[in-house]
């Protein structure tokens, strides 16, 4: 069974021929905000809805949407569609702040300095492609970055005619280490380096940056240079946003940009941009915002993240449930989020580590990995063994197509455990 044939099966309902391993299903209790915080993680898990006899392994590719995500949408879409002027009217303002708001509390920032986007590459585009770079200065990326911050930060380059530099922040994947990478990021810093943008976790191998020291790195690189000419620092921060416990401003970025249809399980097609203010007023946007219709203010008066919110009618149920989805992740606790992530993905390792064919290319260290975990298997083409694990029931996935070299990978989320583990590791070992 291919993939196309096991995503065709389970849309039919044709699982019947899986492994079980998990026993029957939990049916989700009504968990409030209020109880979350106290729930099981069994009982969390059992607010997702996969298909039955799967472990889902590669939620972080777009993630399914939790009970309260599922039921808010829903909520949303009806009230648009029995009245959608009514209902735009009514819910604009409440929802767009509330959005916010709640994307505010969980990231621990100002809830003016973020903009709503519909994904990472929304954000990476509209932000790093705007940023006038001229021809005397040069734009500064490592060679793992998603192809997105690539062709953004070429755009860029081509617009403003500044050079565009990439260099490897790391050697060895496996054994990438803090000091390597902030050295090396340090030593490539020039004068001249007017944006550096960088990814926090990289797909592509599992390894996680150490941002925050980067940070540090990049403010002392910058220190007693005028706003014109310091160095503006842009992170891809999708794959470590809902699984490690830092407030966004904290990490010492001047652009956060991040999907929430990942990490933090919202709806599909949404995203966020924090950006200090100061850096963002040198980003030209775009497309015009919808803001001053709920903000009720002149344009020039709304905070400069209102600009930078692509305006135009899109699925406002799915933009306005975000909120839902960061409440989900706030109540459960980002700290307890970020420490189950983290054991899953370390046993999930240590395992694979025993496995005489497996070989990872994801640090086990926890300061250098989150919990993108990608390897190899001796005598497996890396889509040829995720069919075989997916015959299995196991949803693993490959690195995307533009990297090299090719990994399989998988990750526990939300909606796995240690049984969801203990079966990957078997499926593996089977290959």
């Amino acid at each position: 069974m291919k993939r196309r044939d096991f995503l065709a099966a389970t849309g039919a309902g044709g699982l019947a021929g899986l492994t079980m391993a998990q026993g029957p299903a939990v049916r989700a209790k009504a968990l409030t905000q209020d109880t979350l915080a106290d729930a099981s993680w069994r009982d969390i898990k059992a607010q997702f809805d996969p298909a039955p006899g799967i472990s889902q392994m590669s939620a972080f590719y777009l993630a399914s949407h939790p009970k309260p995500v599922r039921e808010a949408i829903a909520r949303h879409r009806l009230g648009l569609d029995q009245n959608s002027h009514g209902y735009i009217h009514d819910m604009m303002a409440p929802c767009e702040r509330g959005l916010r708001d709640a994307a505010a509390e969980f990231m621990g920032c100002e809830a003016d300095h973020i903009a709503q986007v519909g994904s990472t590459t929304a954000g990476l585009g509209l932000t790093l492609s705007n940023i006038p770079v001229g021809k005397d200065f040069e734009i500064l990326t490592d060679t793992r970055d998603h192809i997105v911050t690539q062709i953004s930060t070429m755009y860029a380059s081509q617009r403003g005619g500044a050079g565009l530099r990439r260099e490897p922040l790391y050697d060895s994947s496996r054994n990438a280490t803090k000091d390597e990478v902030v050295a090396n990021v340090r030593k490539q810093l020039k004068d001249n380096t007017r944006l550096f943008a960088m990814t926090w976790v990289h797909s592509g191998t599992g390894v996680k940056m150490p941002v925050e020291a980067i940070g540090e790195v990049v403010a002392k690189h910058n220190h007693g240079k005028s706003d014109e000419a310091r160095t503006l620092f842009a992170v891809d921060g999708v794959h470590g946003f809902g699984n490690q416990d830092i407030d966004i401003p904290d990490l010492g970025a001047d652009f956060f940009i991040a999907g929430t249809h990942k990490w933090i399980y919202g709806p599909r097609g949404t995203g966020i941009v924090w950006a200090r203010p100061e850096a963002q007023a040198f980003v030209q946007a775009s497309i015009p915002t919808f803001d001053p219709s709920w903000r009720k203010m002149p344009p020039m008066e709304m905070p400069i993240a209102a600009h930078h919110t692509p305006g135009g009618f899109h699925a406002f149920e799915h933009t306005w449930a975000v909120e839902d989805a960061f409440r989900f992740c706030s109540s459960i606790g980002r700290a307890r989020i970020a420490d189950r992530i983290a054991s899953l993905a370390s046993t999930t390792k240590e395992q694979l580590g025993k496995l005489p064919k497996v070989t990872l290319a994801t640090p086990d260290a926890q300061d250098m990995s989150a919990g993108i975990i990608c390897f190899d298997v001796e005598g497996w083409d890396p889509y040829e063994g995720v069919d075989k694990l997916h015959e299995a029931g196991i949803i693993a996935s490959v690195v995307p197509g533009f990297y090299r070299p090719l990994h399989m990978r998988v990750a526990p989320s939300l909606m796995t455990d240690e049984a969801d583990v203990e079966r990957t590791v078997r499926a593996i070992a089977a290959l």
